[in-house]
């Protein structure tokens, strides 16, 4: 595991790095609003891409980085996690297909920027549909905008929401709410089968 620092606009971005032997492809996992990059669904995630042949860099944004609990607004989470794209893809990742991805947040940040960033797929952990209680609210926009395959990994007890499947997007339901921790085995093995699905084609 390497950790590296990147520049962005909003201040310095961390990634931590865990290499495969392979490295067929690129996966770049972004943290909730309010938690970490050691979140349990993040950590099997990035167990699941190694496993599978996958790079990944769990990235933290600059707000957490510089120490502050509060999430920035969109515009600059978006901002900062195209410039570690940017570095990352030149520096560590070069050549490689880059997936997108991220828990709560996170996945959405990965949504917003998958077009503009390259992605070739996007992995959603808890893909918060709408604020808790708050249907109304909806963020089915964020997804519908994304033109790669997607896999949404879901908690069966999300109080916020779940997705539909759709052209283009899986949605696997684990047993658990949220934090995606009640069942880490399962999600291994739902973003392990998809990456084999989606990287195939890549590799002809």
């Amino acid at each position: 595991m390497t950790s590296v620092l990147v520049d962005t606009p909003h201040g310095p971005a961390r990634a931590e790095l865990h290499c495969s032997a392979e490295g067929r492809a690129a996966l770049l996992l972004g943290h909730g609003a309010g938690g970490g990059i050691g979140a349990p669904d993040l950590v099997a995630a990035t167990r699941a891409a190694v496993d599978a042949g996958v790079h990944v860099a769990l990235v933290e944004q600059p707000y957490r980085v510089a120490g502050r609990k509060a999430p920035a607004p969109a515009g600059q989470l978006d901002t900062a996690w195209l410039a570690v794209v940017e570095d990352l893809g030149v520096r560590w990742f070069d050549g490689m297909p880059l997936l997108f991805g991220g828990r709560s947040s996170g996945a959405r940040v990965a949504c917003r920027t998958s077009v503009e960033g390259l992605a070739v797929a996007v992995l959603c952990l808890a893909f918060p549909v709408h604020p808790p209680g708050k249907p109304e609210k909806s963020r089915l926009g964020e997804l519908a905008g994304v033109e790669v395959p997607t896999l949404i990994v879901q908690g069966e007890t999300d109080p916020f929401g779940r997705p539909e499947a759709a052209h283009h997007r899986e949605v696997v339901l684990l047993k658990g709410d949220h934090s995606l921790k009640a069942d880490v085995d399962g999600l291994h093995r739902a973003v392990g089968e998809w990456l084999a699905r989606v990287l195939r084609p890549l590799e002809v």
